[in-house]
């Protein structure tokens, strides 16, 4: 049984909800590990960001993102709306807050809560099988980093473990 792991870096735009087509980097990871019969975890540990298999949809608005992101933002923020002020939601805390003091200088970026809620609903991780060396991504599949935090444009990474033989 082997085991390959391996970062993809993303920077993410900030102000909007990013998506990143991450479906070629995968696929030459798993080339990479030589796995051809397994599966494939895509996972953020970044709890404001979610990996998903999808469609893409091609067409895309004046700010680039594919009709179904756009789709997926505008019910998204019907569910969970992007926080504009403080006190918009019960989190962060007062005892965050003084904790986000202490690692680093923006306590603002806490304020990111919707993006907490949004990467619940999605998940942050997904398991693609691995046929005869390549993803069983269907006809139509594509895998989707999405960086929920608007707070600001930052560098995130994917990770990806491919286990097999």
């Amino acid at each position: 049984m082997k085991v390959f792991r391996k970062a993809i870096d993303v920077q993410s735009e900030g102000l909007h909800p990013t998506f990143h087509d991450v479906t070629n980097q995968v696929k030459e990871a798993v080339q990479e590990s030589g796995v051809k019969d397994g599966i494939c975890v895509v996972y953020s540990h970044h709890t404001t960001c979610s990996v998903m298999v999808q469609e893409s949809s091609h067409d895309k608005t004046y700010f680039g993102l594919e009709y179904l992101q756009q789709d997926l933002c505008n019910i998204m923020e019907k569910l969970a709306p992007t926080c504009r002020t403080e006190g918009q939601y019960m989190h962060p805390g007062k005892e965050h807050i003084e904790f986000a003091y202490t690692v680093g200088d923006e306590p603002y970026a806490s304020l990111n809560t919707d993006a907490h809620l949004r990467s619940v609903f999605f998940g942050r991780s997904e398991s693609i099988v691995i046929m005869d060396g390549g993803l069983d991504l269907g006809q139509f599949g594509y895998v989707y980093f999405i960086d929920w935090d608007q707070v600001r444009a930052r560098q995130r990474q994917v990770q990806v473990q491919i286990i097999g033989e």
